[in-house]
C-alpha cells in the first residue's frame, strides 16, 4: 500500500498498552510499521505530526493526553544527528526527559531499547533489526524488558 510518498512494507498486530507515562491518561492501541519512502528522516517525522495534527493532536504539554502519536523510532542505520547527541539523550534521566524535549530529530528513538510498547509490535514484523549504536536486536532488547512490562502489552 502507498500513501502520501509512503509504501507501507509491514504492519504489526495491534496491543492495548499503559499509558505512558502512567497516570497521564487512558490506555492505548499501539502498533508497528516499516515503511519505504525517499523522503529524508526529517521530512518523514514531519509528514508523521501533519497526521497527528489531523487528528486533533495538540503538543501543549510533553506526554500529555494525545488523540494520536505517530514515531519514528529508526530510519534504516541511521543515527541522528551524531552519536554524542544520541548518547547525550539516552543518557537523560526521566524526570529530566519530562522537562526537555531534543530541538531535533535524534534517531534511533533515544527510549527505544526502554519501552515494551513500541518493542512488542515491532517483534511482530522486525526481531532481528539491529539498533546502530548498541548492536542489539530488537529480539534482544525485548528480552531484557522486565517480564511484567512485557506482559502488559496485549495483543487486541
Amino acid at each position: 500500500m502507498t500513501c502520501n510518498g509512503f509504501r507501507v512494507t509491514s504492519v504489526s498486530r495491534f496491543f492495548g498498552t499503559p499509558c505512558f507515562p502512567a497516570g497521564a491518561g487512558p490506555d492505548y492501541v499501539n502498533a508497528a510499521l516499516t515503511t519505504r519512502s525517499d523522503l529524508p528522516p526529517d521530512q518523514v517525522l514531519a509528514a508523521l505530526h501533519r497526521v497527528e495534527t489531523a487528528f486533533g493532536r495538540n503538543r501543549q504539554t510533553r506526554w500529555g493526553q494525545r488523540t494520536l502519536d505517530l514515531d519514528l523510532a529508526a530510519y534504516d542505520d541511521l543515527v541522528l544527528p551524531d552519536p554524542d547527541t544520541y548518547h547525550q539523550w539516552r543518557g537523560l534521566a526521566l524526570a529530566e526527559q519530562r522537562l526537555a524535549a531534543p530541538d531535533r530529530l535524534v534517531l534511533p528513538h533515544p527510549r527505544l531499547q526502554d519501552r515494551a510498547f513500541v518493542l512488542v509490535p515491532l517483534m511482530d514484523i522486525a526481531p532481528d533489526w539491529r539498533h546502530p549504536v548498541t548492536g542489539e536486536t530488537i529480539r534482544d532488547m525485548t528480552q531484557q524488558l522486565p517480564a511484567e512490562e512485557r506482559d502488559a502489552v496485549r495483543p487486541l
